[in-house]
């Protein structure tokens, strides 16, 4: 079994039933991260178990720190003893540093879990925030306005996500234009 598939059972055994919306939106996630495949070589099994993993910190019996980067990370470090690669991607996913800082768990989360390569998390960050709670394409301006709505202006996340936008954008970005290069 690839790591994928690996990934897609687990990541629908925790959050299937608890997070049926969050399950929804990380199969959109997955999905794209195959169409991703010709920029990423070897690499787009890693990034296609990432994006079936990068929520799983959501799940209510793994909510720890309620930092869901770092939880789901730890979770598939410590207890799944999953491939260090996509342990990295999920704890870094989609400019987690970002949040972590946010929520003073910044060094925690940089110590414990080193970020990866910049394709793979610009790549992971392109299929994340284009991709709407219901699995659904979408431009990332939409979908970070999405998220803010989501949470209110004041929260944590808000916060964090307006301080990601430049970097979150700059990400699509440069995934589309690898993307472009190889057509």
């Amino acid at each position: 079994m690839n790591q994928a598939d690996w990934a897609s059972e687990l990541a629908r055994t925790l959050l299937e039933v608890p997070l049926p919306r969050r399950w929804a939106h990380v199969q959109g996630v997955a999905a794209k991260a195959r169409t991703l495949a010709p920029i990423l070589a070897d690499e787009a099994d890693l990034l296609e178990a990432a994006a079936w993993l990068h929520d799983i910190g959501y799940s209510p019996e793994l909510a720890d720190t309620g930092f869901h980067a770092l939880d789901g990370a730890r979770y598939l470090r410590d207890v799944k003893r999953a491939d260090s690669a996509v342990c990295r991607l999920v704890a870094n996913h989609s400019c987690a540093i970002l949040e972590a800082e946010e929520r003073r768990l910044a060094e925690v989360l940089s110590s414990e879990f080193p970020a990866p390569a910049l394709v793979l998390t610009d790549a992971l960050a392109y299929c994340d925030m284009t991709t709407t709670p219901s699995g659904a394409t979408v431009s990332v301006h939409d979908r970070l306005s999405e998220i803010v709505d989501r949470y209110g202006p004041y929260d944590i996340v808000a916060r964090f996500i307006r301080r990601a936008e430049p970097e979150l954008v700059s990400s699509v970005a440069r995934t589309d234009q690898r993307l472009l290069l190889t057509r």
